[in-house]
């Protein structure tokens, strides 16, 4: 019998390939065996943090990392807004897909140059991308270009690696181009009788690209 995947072998990713191949096999499982059986909080908590600090005018959004649109779907059952997913797996994108929440999705890596414009996109949305090895905070720079001055972004950072993976001293270089950023720290599950679940805290991050 096939083992099922776990959070432990998502922590243990090391390069974009490795995201490839892990998610390809994941992604059928992935609603039911991870995100409802583990009671995944952060796609909610996200998108009840950009519900909070968003304009009309932040739009399209571009979910970073979109999975299988858990995010997406959340945000569009609120506020039917065009929503554009970015994600490296393309077995993921097919669930997201099927959630029909999408006006596109995009298969790319974003630790890359992102196929898309200058200042096309009015808002970055981001839950469980920014972790252990999956996205570090180099990703930034690509994301402020590809968003218009004054873009709302909400992101959801793994805290053992806010400091480890160089997140806090990215905001610090990068002070001057966007707003003074909120921070709020949050479990990334419920109540969990997993002891790896309960011990991973997540601190949304929300700012704005200065104009």
């Amino acid at each position: 019998v096939e083992k099922k995947i776990k959070l432990d072998d998502a922590y243990s990713l090391k390069t974009p390939e490795d995201s490839i191949k892990l998610y390809k096999k994941w992604a059928e499982t992935y609603d039911k065996d991870f995100a409802f059986n583990s009671d995944y909080l952060s796609p909610q908590k996200i998108s009840n943090f950009f519900i909070k600090h968003s304009k009309i005018t932040d739009t399209p959004i571009l979910d970073v990392g979109a999975g299988t649109g858990l995010v997406g779907e959340i945000l569009n059952i609120k506020n039917k807004k065009e929503i554009i997913g970015i994600d490296i797996s393309s077995e993921m994108l097919h669930q997201a897909k099927l959630k029909k929440c999408y006006s596109s999705l995009i298969k790319a890596d974003i630790t890359k140059k992102i196929p898309l414009k200058e200042s096309s996109i009015g808002a970055i949305v981001s839950a469980g991308t920014f972790t252990h090895g999956h996205v570090g905070p180099s990703a930034f720079d690509e994301l402020l270009r590809i968003t218009r001055p004054g873009g709302l972004f909400v992101l959801s950072i793994n805290s053992k690696f806010f400091v480890k993976a160089g997140f806090k001293e990215k905001f610090s270089k990068i002070k001057n181009i966007i707003s003074s950023p909120i921070f709020k720290k949050f479990s990334a599950h419920g109540k969990n009788t997993n002891k790896t679940y309960n011990e991973v805290k997540i601190i949304a991050c929300i700012f704005r690209k200065k104009l």
